[in-house]
């Protein structure tokens, strides 16, 4: 688990987010888990790969979301691929329904991590990438993977 110098704990990733939108803004969120989950998030057993967030109701749900069921657990382990409930304040979400009514628009995970002993996860309200962005941010890269050993083989 990788600590950051805020005194978050990073759980998990998601670096195909990264490569399949343009991630425009972001947001922190609480997420609703029972404690089987919290101890299976603990030893980092998550997966937020095909994971997204959807208004109902006028709540926000995390869909597809994996975290694994913890081993040591008593009889009634929890449902790894159940809808949890992201807690955020009326107005951030007052705020995200009018962002997300646009056409194209969806909230993604980028992470999830522990702040100050609670689960928090990262949104990012992003718009998805055509094959044609995804080529040109490999060639971005590479070319800048480029420039970056041709310095350093001159100095």
């Amino acid at each position: 688990m990788v600590v950051f110098a805020n005194g978050e704990k990073l759980i998990v990733d998601n670096r195909r987010a990264r490569h399949d939108y343009h991630l425009l803004q972001r947001f922190e969120a609480g997420l609703a888990l029972h404690g089987s989950e919290v101890k299976s998030l603990r030893q980092g057993q998550a997966t937020l790969t095909r994971a997204f967030a959807e208004l109902r109701s006028g709540e926000l749900w995390l869909v597809g979301a994996h975290i694994a069921p913890y081993e040591q657990a008593s009889i009634g382990s929890h449902d790894p691929d159940r809808d949890r409930k992201l807690l955020l304040r009326r107005r951030e979400i007052d705020s995200l329904t009018g962002d997300l009514n646009e056409k194209g628009l969806t909230l993604v995970p980028t992470r999830l991590y522990f702040k100050a002993g609670r689960v928090k996860v990262e949104l990012a309200l992003a718009r998805g990438k055509t094959g044609r962005d995804k080529r040109d941010d490999l060639a971005k890269r590479d070319a800048k993977r480029e420039i970056e050993r041709e310095l350093k083989a001159r100095r």
